[in-house]
């Protein structure tokens, strides 16, 4: 759909765009590049890096190492082999995989033929896929492997489909169907010796269908054109500023908006890009030492309990001398906020507020500096020790979280969007890291704060809808014109269904999702996130997901930490009776189930603590009934994205009768 061009509000106090105090080092000049894969031809004719590694892949069945030219010149020999299998401009190819080389060679070669790529990842269920092949119309499928493929097969007959790619190196015999398929160096060779057709790419032209995994209904199928993603690229530089050869270690599904875009921008860089898994992320960080990562609030919040965990394993005088360093450093750090105006619960103090804080914060200066030379350096380790900054975003972090990289030396930044923004809407920047803060807008951005109700603009400060406007807003849902109508006004602003408020000096700050919003029966609207957050700081509180629609007070559901918590059962000459062979019971203690009294009054103590030390707590905040289950929430039982954020209706889906049975 057309989108009206940016221009200055009608309502300039709710309206706020983007002010970048720095330049940019750019290795490519954006204004020549119309689509995407011309980033490529533009790193493997510089001799700056044209022989850098672009990527590595250590954990294949052979270590893989591809420098930018090469890089280059297999894309472009994709892009030939799809040619010659037939594949033309405006065509739909799926490409159904999950991280690796060959993806990216995959999907800068479908662009690169002039194809629209439409992404999933390979574990995805086998209905939804199916679904996605048929609502997109593709005529082409790239597929993982045969085991995606298996999947699928029986379902392909009855689409257009015209041949299928493996990434991998299978062989699969051809069966009645007489589907045709190709394995990765079968595609190769078709391309072989060949330069792709060119083909006449814009800005607008579509790049790729990002179908949103959504956690009810159908998936939708985002557009995103080169302009969008390219905005992307462009703008990024403006929050971290990569040099050639600097180290990215890849973590989240490829396909996705958000890693994917920071990938296009970090490798436009010259970076070096290693991918992991969740199985081996702890020791590539040690290993490759990293400069730069893309993670979620989950992968921050694991490396933070994996440091907990080991505090907890030192001796008694130790772990006294890590908790009062770590005191001291947190309350260094408040104080340096608070006179560097950078603290979000107390923006724009008094001089004498600002000034004491300064000297609070020298005082307690040798402190901090005996931490890091003690502990935290240590601690930093556990990120490689190298890291220049952290690129969080997919969800809200938590205060503590952030505070506790901060200690430590480790820049976050925090960014937000959603996979119709393409997605970047807003980022912290290294010059103003107000932690608490999804950041100030991207260039040529506006948000703006609106009534939920009405739609009305709303003042600097005031909580409402957020609405985003810019470069990187999507074309649409592909064949869906009324969600797009739905989600989209006609002057451009997008519905981004976030609630939040934006500071004086542009700063968004989010509090919770409009349809997350949870309301009890005294009228009070609560958002759930924020006091989840604040929750998880316990030590025996793994994940937690609050509930109460239509209730006199919230409730909660708990997944225990069971490690912290048998050894606080230790302490109490308790023992825990859930099966866990690697803490079996003290001699002569007695054992207690999860609906002990004991059990039961910790968790209350420690829900009513951490709730009521949240900023802002107010009285209904207060968790009432919870209770404790041992399944954590994960992806692979259906109840997380594959960015880690809990499917909120399938959980409660899930325990709809332990929900009733709560508050019965």
């Amino acid at each position: 759909m057309s989108r009206a061009p940016l221009s200055p509000s009608s309502h300039p106090v709710s309206d706020h765009r983007a002010v970048d105090p720095v330049g940019l080092r750019r290795l490519i000049d954006y204004s020549t590049i119309q689509a995407v894969p011309e980033i490529w031809s533009n790193l493997a004719q510089r001799d700056s890096t044209a022989h850098i590694v672009a990527l590595h892949d250590p954990h294949a069945t052979s270590e893989v190492l591809i420098p930018y030219l090469e890089l280059y010149q297999r894309i472009q020999q994709f892009a030939a082999g799809l040619q010659g299998l037939g594949v033309k401009q405006g065509d739909r190819v799926a490409l159904f995989s999950d991280n690796s080389p060959r993806w990216l060679i995959a999907d800068q070669g479908a662009m690169m033929a002039g194809a629209v790529d439409v992404v999933r990842s390979s574990q995805a269920d086998r209905d939804e896929l199916s679904y996605i092949l048929e609502h997109s119309g593709s005529t082409f499928l790239i597929a993982e492997n045969a085991e995606t493929l298996a999947k699928l097969r029986d379902r392909c007959s009855n689409l257009p489909i015209q041949a299928v790619v493996l990434l991998s190196d299978q062989s699969v015999a051809e069966e009645g169907d007489r589907l045709k398929v190709l394995n990765f160096n079968q595609l190769m060779q078709i391309g072989a010796g060949k330069l792709p057709e060119p083909v006449s790419l814009s800005r607008d032209s579509l790049a790729t269908l990002l179908y949103t995994s959504g956690t009810t209904g159908r998936p939708k199928g985002v557009m995103l054109s080169h302009g969008n993603l390219l905005h992307q690229v462009k703008a990024l530089g403006l929050v971290v500023q990569p040099n050639p050869g600097d180290r990215v270690l890849s973590l989240l599904p490829s396909w996705h908006a958000y890693e994917r875009t920071v990938e296009y921008f970090l490798l436009s860089q010259g970076c070096t890009q290693t991918y992991t898994s969740l199985r081996h992320v702890k020791q590539d960080l040690r290993q490759y030492r990293p400069h730069f990562m893309v993670g979620v609030p989950r992968l921050w919040e694991s490396i933070y309990e994996g440091v907990q965990k080991q505090f907890r394993e030192q001796p008694e005088k130790k772990q006294k001398l890590i908790y009062t360093l770590l005191d001291n450093s947190q309350r260094y750090t408040v104080a340096r906020h608070l006179y560097q105006n950078l603290h979000l619960n107390q923006l724009n103090p008094a001089p004498l507020q600002r000034m004491l804080a300064g000297a609070e914060a020298l005082v307690r200066w040798p402190g901090h500096l005996l931490g890091r030379k003690l502990v935290y350096g240590k601690v930093k380790e556990a990120t490689g020790g190298q890291v220049k900054q952290l690129i969080s975003g997919g969800g809200s972090l938590a205060m503590h979280l952030d505070t506790f990289f901060e200690i430590i030396g480790v820049q976050l930044l925090v960014g937000y969007g959603l996979t119709e923004t393409s997605p970047v809407l807003t980022a912290r920047r290294r010059w103003r890291n107000l932690l608490g803060s999804a950041g100030q807008p991207m260039v040529d951005t506006e948000i703006r704060i609106v009534d939920p109700e009405t739609r009305t603009p709303l003042p600097q400060g005031q909580r409402g809808l957020v609405l985003a406007r810019g470069p990187q807003v999507m074309q649409g849902y592909y064949r869906n014109p009324e969600a797009t109508a739905k989600a989209i006004d006609p002057e451009g602003w997008f519905d981004t269904g976030d609630l939040g408020w934006v500071t004086d000096q542009n700063d968004l700050v989010l509090t919770g999702r409009e349809k997350d919003t949870i309301v009890l029966t005294n009228g009070e609207n609560i958002e759930p996130q924020p006091i989840e957050d604040a929750c998880v700081r316990s030590a025996y509180i793994d994940q937690i997901m609050l509930v109460g629609q239509d209730q006199r007070s919230l409730g909660a559901l708990i997944v225990p930490n069971l490690e912290a918590l048998e050894k606080w059962a230790a302490t109490q000459n308790l023992y825990l009776q859930v099966p866990n062979p690697s803490m079996p019971p003290a001699p002569g203690s007695q054992g207690i189930d999860l609906d002990s009294r004991p059990v039961q009054d910790l968790f209350r103590q420690e829900l009513n603590r951490e709730v009521k030390n949240r900023p802002g707590y107010r009285a209904d905040d207060r968790i009432g009934p919870f209770r404790l289950i041992l399944e954590p929430f994960s992806m692979e039982n259906g109840m997380m994205t594959q960015t880690l954020k809990v499917r909120r209706p399938v959980v409660m889906e899930r325990y709809r009768g332990m929900i009733d049975g709560m508050f019965s």
